[in-house]
């Protein structure tokens, strides 16, 4: 069996002498046109043809003509000299930060209430940047980052997951939703051992707050056989339930005046120092190439956040520093 020819790697300026004679049909125009010199030209294409195998020019002492296969290759030629330069724009491009898409994961704990704050953040000061809003529960958001279909989540933490960098960026606390007429409505000085013995409705399985409000019961005394209610599968379901009288709720403070303001029957109770509460960060894959970029996101919103009822955090763990509390709405709604 003959074997096959091994066909040689034409290379780019080989293909680069080739399409410029095959636009000019003419060594000297084209040398001009690329900053070659005519022999080097010259013998750019002589190689090509040895590479590839095959006749590209009809070369005559007064012109040059493309052979019929040199008449298809030079359209192949440019698709692939267009391709190239369309790939060296991309990645320059790509170089520069806040530009492309950003496909960033929301919880639905925090979506409707941080976005706002985010797009006029993203508008201001990215202009440029695509981004694209995902609302899922946290374990659909990881599984997305792993998988590279998320670039960067913003949800509550600590996640404990390998691969994955958490960049804070506050704590807010967790304020007590009741009926109007409840006796904890409106307190500013309830303590966790409240929780102990309230009907207390919380949202379906799979969402992290949830989980988190069940570890503050657990923190507070609560025993497993304590009646805990699922009844939602989000907080503004939740919270209407609570104003028909089924129960009381756990809010995280950012949610608060968007949940309780289309119900006057929704009262609210701040719970004693230390209050329970969550930490809120952006999350990315650790070792990404945009993490400088993401750095300077997460910085630009904590201060932009720092207008919200949260305590923002500095941006180094060892370091970080508290903002003041809000200050406790007394024995009035939380507006």
């Amino acid at each position: 069996m003959i074997p096959a020819r091994r066909v040689k790697q034409p290379s780019l300026s080989q293909l680069r002498a080739f399409a410029a004679v095959a636009e000019h049909l003419h060594f000297r125009d084209a040398a001009a046109a690329i900053g070659m010199s005519q022999p080097a030209l010259s013998g750019a294409v002589s190689a090509l043809e040895e590479a590839l195998g095959v006749q590209l020019l009809e070369r005559t002492t007064r012109k040059v003509l493309l052979s019929p296969a040199g008449e298809r290759l030079a359209v192949r030629a440019r698709a692939v000299l267009d391709a190239v330069a369309e790939l060296m724009e991309e990645a320059e491009a790509a170089q520069a930060p806040f530009t492309g898409v950003l496909r960033l994961g929301v919880i639905p704990t925090v979506a409707p209430y941080l976005l706002p704050t985010v797009l006029r953040l993203v508008h201001r000061r990215y202009p440029d940047l695509d981004l694209q809003v995902h609302e899922e529960q946290t374990s659909s958001l990881l599984e997305g980052l792993a998988a590279g279909r998320l670039d960067l989540l913003l949800l509550a933490v600590p996640l404990g997951v390998p691969g994955v960098t958490e960049l804070p960026l506050f704590d807010e606390d967790f304020v007590l939703v009741t009926p109007q007429g409840h006796p904890l409505a409106g307190r500013d000085d309830i303590p966790r051992e409240a929780l102990k013995e309230l009907r207390l409705l919380l949202l379906d399985e799979g969402h992290c707050l949830r989980d988190q409000a069940l570890d503050i019961c657990r923190e507070a005394g609560r025993t497993d056989g304590a009646e805990v209610t699922t009844t939602a599968a989000g907080l503004s379901t939740l919270v209407q339930l609570v104003a028909g009288g089924l129960g009381v709720t756990l809010l995280p403070r950012t949610a608060v005046t968007v949940e309780t303001a289309r119900n006057n029957a929704l009262w609210t109770g701040l719970f004693t120092e230390p209050a329970p509460a969550r930490r809120i960060a952006l999350a990315m894959r650790t070792g990404t190439a945009r993490h400088a970029e993401f750095e300077e996101l997460a910085a630009e919103l904590r201060g932009a956040m720092r207008g919200l009822p949260v305590r923002v955090l500095d941006g180094a763990p060892e370091t970080r520093r508290y903002g003041q509390r809000e200050p406790a709405p007394g024995t009035r709604r939380y507006e």
